[in-house]
C-alpha cells in the first residue's frame, strides 16, 4: 500500500514539477473558500517561503488563484471559475484509491461495519461530513492518529463521525440530521456489513 501511494505521489511530482506545487495545489483545491497569505500557505503546506512565492506566481499567471489586498496584507484564494478546478480536485483527491486506503487502515482500529464517503470525496465541498464510520470496539485514539496523518498528506481537515452499530440504527430510525446529511446527498458506500440496502 505504501509503495503504491509513494509511486503515485512520485508520478504526480513528475507531472506537476515539484512536491511543493502538489502540496500548494492541494491546499487551495481542498480549501476552496479559504484565503491565505503567503506565510500562512507556506506553513500549512510545509513548503519553503521561496518555493511558495515561486508557485504562487505560476498559479496567479494561470488564473488558478486570485490575489487581493486587505489593509497591509496580500491574500490569495482559489478562483472557483478556473475551468479545471473540478478536474484537478478529482485528480489530486484520487477518491477511489483513497477510499480503499481508508477502509484498509481503519479496519485495524476495531470491528468495522460501515464506511461511507461523502463531502470532499464526492466533490461536495459544502457537506458537513466527509466520512461516516460505524463500528464496535473501535480504538478511537488509533483512529484519530490515522486521520491526522491522512489530513497532513492531503492538506485538508477530514470531517468524520464514528458511531456504534446501535447508535447508527437509532439515529437512522429517527431520521437524524447527521445521517440524513450523508445519505440524502452524493455519497459512496465502501463497506456495508450492516446490509442497510442503500447501495
Amino acid at each position: 500500500m505504501h509503495y503504491r501511494i509513494d509511486r503515485m505521489t512520485d508520478g504526480l511530482q513528475k507531472l506537476f514539477g515539484s512536491p511543493a506545487r502538489i502540496k500548494l495545489l492541494r491546499l487551495f483545491l481542498f480549501n476552496p473558500k479559504t484565503s491565505f497569505t503567503l506565510a500562512d500557505a507556506a506553513k500549512r503546506a510545509r513548503v519553503h517561503d521561496d518555493d511558495t512565492r515561486r508557485e504562487f506566481r505560476v498559479f496567479v499567471a494561470a488564473g488558478l488563484i486570485t490575489r487581493s489586498t486587505r489593509g497591509k496584507g496580500v491574500r490569495y484564494v482559489l478562483n472557483n471559475d478556473f475551468e479545471y478546478v473540478a478536474a484537478l480536485q478529482n485528480l489530486l483527491i484520487n477518491a477511489p484509491a483513497r477510499g480503499k486506503e481508508i477502509v484498509e487502515k481503519v479496519r485495524g482500529t476495531g470491528t468495522l461495519k460501515l464506511v461511507i464517503l461523502a463531502g470532499i470525496f464526492v466533490s461536495d465541498w459544502d457537506n458537513s461530513l466527509d466520512v461516516l464510520l460505524v463500528g464496535d470496539r473501535m480504538k478511537e485514539k488509533k483512529l484519530r492518529d490515522y486521520i491526522r496523518k491522512f489530513e497532513a498528506e492531503i492538506g485538508k481537515e477530514i470531517r468524520y463521525s464514528l458511531l456504534s452499530t446501535n447508535d447508527f440504527f437509532y439515529r437512522l430510525n429517527l431520521n437524524d440530521k447527521l445521517i440524513r446529511d450523508v445519505l440524502d446527498y452524493p455519497h459512496t458506500i465502501l463497506l456495508d456489513r450492516l446490509d442497510i440496502g442503500l447501495k
